[in-house]
């Protein structure tokens, strides 16, 4: 089958309408409010109250409850089931937001009906998974020009994208120290899958994923890795040499108490400066320098929103690299098997 060009203005349908189904269909809104030519054409949900754009529940300081409706459901067909999503010919982007064991067959199926797909992280618990779902997706891409990109948000998080710049260009100096925390409760919707870690991934397939991910990508990929704890509360230091940091460590958790809230934070430690992220605080980067404190100009919000500008631009620009790539996603999947190895083996 021949290449299609990309319409004028791309139908997006997400499958999966938790909590980060609702984070994209966010982004779709706040990306046509920023002149993208898109559009929700298609929402598919088993639940009868999601399909109307009704939901309930979220993390505290990343909670996207409304007065409203998500979505204005007269203006979106909706679905109980993929298939039909998939035959919809108004979709080119599926946006992949159902329970983690189910990714990798639900993009398979969204690339054999001709769509872009964006799947969420993790792409799978297993690596052989990610890289059924890779082989696929390079054949999708030689012969259709279908993209294929894994969700992997910190890389177009405001305030991370940034340090991930001040890394590379040694604006600072060199980095010495990076220590990361990513803790919360364990999400209280969807009890069922989250509670299960075997099918979750827990604190660590779930949140610790986007760390990994990220030290991947601002510092390349650890020689050797050391994990302490377990899936609800764990703790990696990563290890390489120079110029990778002397220190760095990332920290996930789902144990703290109910109304602790959630916690996504960085201290970045460079020869000259200090910078820290803290999502609880307005603003969230603040830069130690020369006894001062001053705020870093980062732009507002979360990396949906870029990360979905990313894609569609990539779909309309073949030429364009993506920013992730499911080759990423294996590479990423394989250091977290480390990671879990030696976890086992200091819990056991």
């Amino acid at each position: 089958m021949p290449p299609t060009p990309p319409p004028a203005t791309i139908g997006i349908g997400v499958i999966g309408l938790g909590f980060m189904g609702r984070a994209h269909v966010t982004a779709i809104t706040e990306a046509i409010a920023a002149g993208e030519d898109c559009e929700l054409v298609a929402v598919c949900d088993r639940d009868p109250d999601h399909r109307a754009g009704r939901f309930r529940g979220g993390p505290g300081n990343l909670s996207l409850t409304s007065d409203g409706p998500l979505f204005d459901s007269s203006m979106v067909q909706a679905y109980s089931e993929a298939t039909e999503l998939l035959a919809d010919h108004r979709v080119h982007l599926v946006i992949v937001c159902t329970h983690t064991e189910s990714h990798v067959e639900v993009a398979l199926a969204c690339l054999a009906a001709g769509k872009h797909v964006l799947v969420e992280k993790p792409v799978s618990l297993e690596t052989a998974q990610v890289r059924s779902l890779q082989a696929s997706a390079a054949q999708a891409w030689t012969t259709r020009s279908l993209r294929c990109m894994p969700g992997m948000c910190m890389r177009f998080w405001p305030g991370w994208d940034w340090l991930k710049d001040a890394i590379a260009d040694q604006r600072f100096g060199a980095l010495r120290s990076l220590t990361i925390n990513r803790m919360g409760t364990r999400p209280g919707w969807a009890d069922h899958f989250y509670a299960e870690t075997n099918r979750s991934g827990g604190a660590f397939g779930d949140l610790h994923i986007h760390d990994t991910d990220f030290i991947c990508w601002a510092l390349g990929t650890p020689r050797s890795v050391n994990t302490h704890g377990t899936p609800l509360h764990c703790t990696t230091t990563y290890h390489s040499p120079p110029p990778f940091p002397a220190h760095c460590t990332a920290e996930a958790a789902w144990d703290l108490a109910i109304g602790s809230g959630f916690r996504m934070h960085y201290l970045a430690v460079f020869e000259h400066a200090t910078v820290e992220f803290d999502l609880t605080r307005d603003p969230r980067v603040t830069l130690y320098r020369d006894g001062r404190a001053a705020p870093v100009e980062v732009a507002n919000g979360a990396g949906y929103t870029p990360q979905l500008r990313h894609l569609l631009a990539a779909i309309r620009d073949p030429s364009l690299p993506l920013r992730a790539t499911l080759e990423d996603a294996v590479s990423v999947s394989e250091i977290m098997d480390a990671e879990r190895h030696s976890m086992n083996r200091t819990v056991n």
